[in-house]
């Protein structure tokens, strides 16, 4: 691993798919906001434990199952020392989404009535919007939404005016997967407590880009998934309070998350198994387990001067390209490594198939975030979203790209 955070893009050797093609052109994949691509030690990883410990976990007591178990916990293990959380409070899932509505069904439902409140954002994700709103539906709960400044940040006054007494829930997203704008959730968790309430924070795109610590930002639950994180899909973790998860209900009923079951009735097992049902994501489990690794190995206070470094190139590159607009703020202390933009000759989708034309991946569309684009006024943009792997040389592409697209449709 190279030294120094300008180095960093370095590791992008490895990275296997990186060294493909697209469209005759080297690959720039600029879509790691949606997913990020892998090392090798976690490809290598699940390939093992298929070839040499593939069993079924925490049920057999043969060498095999053993193995598989103990891999399989080490993913749960590694997870919470990246984000510094207590390990019993690590309940895996499927993705970030199922941890949110964990949350909201196993306790939301549960516990909320009418005329409580859950607090959340207009840069919110939909998967941190829906979840509350369909609990909102059964309980007779009100959501209502903190809305965002001109220059991309979350309005503190209005979140400040919103938490009251009838606040049950406050729920935020921790980096913005649209503005890049990364909210200051120690001090909303303070705001959620006065009011004794819950805060919940989706770190999505904060957990692979930054330092993380649970236990500092004083967060009661944090959703997070592996697939943004150099690792697989099809796994994400719920991190909670563990007294927390003592008191709620199971979200899921069947094998592993019971200690005993009768007739009359059935036992739940310790956490935080008593959320784990049926047969979890194993393979998943040890990709996690080495894409933490691999994020911890390189150090996350890295990771981070790295992509803040990356995204004050891109703002100023990409603000030399006539007539863009570029949303979320550009101070660099209080955002990420994903930039959204427009143009207003040409619509999003047609901006990514062109550069895609160079080798260039970016996304474009709503970004799962309608509430916030309405705020923006616009129906969709592009985003570019940068990683470890990313270079200078890389955002270089995509502006040549963006002017190659804009000179193709004059014609």
């Amino acid at each position: 691993m190279p030294v120094g955070h300008a180095a960093l893009s370095a590791c992008k050797a490895d990275f296997p798919l990186l060294a493909r093609e697209v469209h005759g052109k080297p690959l720039v994949y600029l879509d790691s906001a949606a997913t990020s691509q892998k090392p090798e030690s976690v490809l290598d990883a699940m390939d093992a434990y298929y070839r040499e410990t593939n069993a079924n976990v925490h049920r057999g007591v043969y060498e095999l199952a053993a193995e598989a178990t103990s891999r399989f916990e080490a993913g749960r293990t590694a997870f919470a020392k990246l984000v510094n959380a207590p390990r019993e409070g690590c309940i895996f899932t499927k993705n970030a989404t199922e941890a949110i509505n964990l949350v909201a069904w196993a306790w939301g439902v549960r516990t909320l009535q009418a005329g409580d409140e859950i607090v959340i954002t207009e840069m919110e994700h939909h998967s941190n919007i829906v979840p509350w709103q369909l609990v909102a539906q059964i309980t007779g709960a009100t959501v209502r939404f903190a809305s965002v400044t001109a220059d991309g940040l979350l309005d503190m006054e209005d979140l400040a005016g919103l938490i009251g007494n009838r606040t049950r829930m406050v729920a935020v997203v921790h980096v913005s997967n649209v503005l890049g704008t990364i909210n200051p959730v120690a001090r909303i968790a303070e705001m959620a407590h006065s009011v004794d309430a819950y805060c919940l924070i989706d770190a999505t795109q904060s957990v692979p880009h930054m330092p993380v610590d649970f236990a500092a930002l004083g967060v009661d639950f944090l959703a997070g998934t592996g697939h943004k994180m150099l690792g697989p899909t099809g796994i994400g973790v719920l991190v909670a309070k563990p007294e927390i998860l003592e008191e709620m209900e199971p979200f899921l009923g069947g094998g592993e998350m019971i200690s005993d079951v009768r007739k009359d009735g059935s036992d739940w097992n310790e956490i935080p198994h008593k959320f784990e049902a049926g047969t979890p994501p194993i393979a998943e489990a040890v990709g996690l387990a080495a894409a933490a690794d691999y994020l911890m190995d390189i150090g996350m206070d890295r990771v981070r001067a790295h992509e803040r470094e990356l995204a004050g190139y891109m703002l100023e590159a990409m603000s030399e390209i006539p007539d863009i607009s570029i949303f979320g703020p550009r101070d660099l202390d209080v955002r990420g490594a994903a930039v959204s933009f427009a143009l207003p000759d040409i619509h999003p989708h047609d901006i990514a198939q062109l550069v895609d034309q160079h080798g260039v991946s970016v996304r474009a569309g709503h970004h799962c975030a309608k509430p916030l684009m309405r705020c923006l006024g616009v129906p969709a943009t592009a985003r570019a979203s940068a990683h470890i792997y990313n270079s200078p040389e890389d955002i270089d592409v995509l502006v040549e790209a963006i002017g190659a697209a804009r000179s193709y449709l004059a014609g």
